[in-house]
């Protein structure tokens, strides 16, 4: 699923699809790919719509053994509607694997493929265990002894919460799913197919042990870089390394006496003036910094050029919001 336009990450989103979008230098959806490769699946569509183009042109031809299909959507669908789009790609009677485009997770999919298909069940979802302190920024649900979906809770009060498993967005459906979602139509998982399924007893769970997160805001991209220093999410990246007082992963050759403080990764091609210390930033592709200039807690889109001092700014395409 890659239609969405990632207004929550801008100004970052403004020149990129959210599913490029770069952690640790390597678009999020390079990342999804490279693991769905590596337990055999081969065979993917993606609907697309915002800056579209750049997605296709990515992998339409592709180093990741993939047969990558796409559909360009003209308008908005919602998230089964876009999948209902897709279904000329499927076999009847066949199993498969929705995800979002934007995810970070290690999540053992073959685990929650094997579940699906010994449950019968329509939809399989992912999900997972979170701090009760965080049930109000997701979508609770609520199962049975055997893992089936009882109940589920929009982003509720922690007093409200009657779990704190969480819905993760990643889906394993029969092609009977197709039934649930009319043609030409905005429909929604959550709002109008779930419902449905829910007084038929068709969704079943698996739980996601690993490390599992999106990256729909500012603040949770931030984090998710810091995961990748942590080793909480594992993935192909650049070498970390490691300095007296952070660590920091680069594609561009770093000039001697920058200074590195916490995490931080720099993308392609960037120009690093003298006596610089970064902070805790994530600089994209082709980021000029000035001479004495210090980054702290910033995420710096690529093309931008740093003049002075910058704490706590998210930059890209000419405009600066606070964090």
């Amino acid at each position: 699923m890659s239609a969405g336009m990632g207004s929550r990450l801008e100004p970052l989103t403004l020149q990129v699809p959210k599913p490029l979008v770069t952690v640790a230098n390597r678009p999020v959806m390079d990342i999804l790919f490279e693991k769905l490769v590596s337990i055999g699946i081969k065979d993917v569509i993606c609907n697309t719509y915002y800056l579209s183009e750049q997605i296709i042109n990515r992998y339409k031809s592709n180093d990741f053994g993939l047969n990558f299909n796409y559909i360009k959507e003209d308008t908005l669908s919602g998230t089964a509607g876009g999948l209902k789009k897709c279904q000329f790609f499927f076999d009847k009677g066949e199993d498969f694997v929705v995800l979002s485009g934007d995810g970070l997770t290690d999540a053992d999919i073959l685990k929650g493929i094997n579940v699906h298909k010994a449950s019968n069940a329509i939809a399989t979802i992912g999900i997972k265990k979170v701090n009760p302190d965080e049930v109000s920024h997701f979508g609770v649900v609520v199962t049975d002894q055997k893992g089936f979906i009882t109940e589920f809770q929009e982003k509720p009060s922690i007093e409200e919460a009657k779990s704190n498993y969480i819905n993760t967005g990643i889906y394993i459906f029969n092609y009977k799913i197709f039934d649930y979602i009319p043609e030409n139509t905005f429909y929604d998982f959550a709002k109008n197919v779930f419902p449905k399924l829910l007084l038929e007893k068709q969704i079943n769970t698996f739980v996601i042990e690993d490390y599992w997160s999106d990256i729909g805001t500012l603040e949770q991209y931030m984090l998710s870089a810091d995961y990748v220093f942590e080793k909480d999410c594992h993935f192909s990246h650049d070498k970390i390394i490691k300095t007296t007082e952070g660590a920091y992963i680069s594609a561009s050759n770093i000039p001697e006496g920058t200074v590195f403080i916490g995490n931080s990764t720099i993308g392609k091609c960037c120009k690093i003036g003298k006596n610089v210390i970064i902070e805790n930033s994530i600089l994209w592709d082709n980021v000029t910094v000035n001479d004495n200039t210090c980054i702290k807690k910033c995420v710096v889109a690529s093309d931008e050029i740093i003049t002075g001092n910058i704490e706590n700014k998210v930059l890209g395409h000419s405009k600066v919001i606070s964090v």
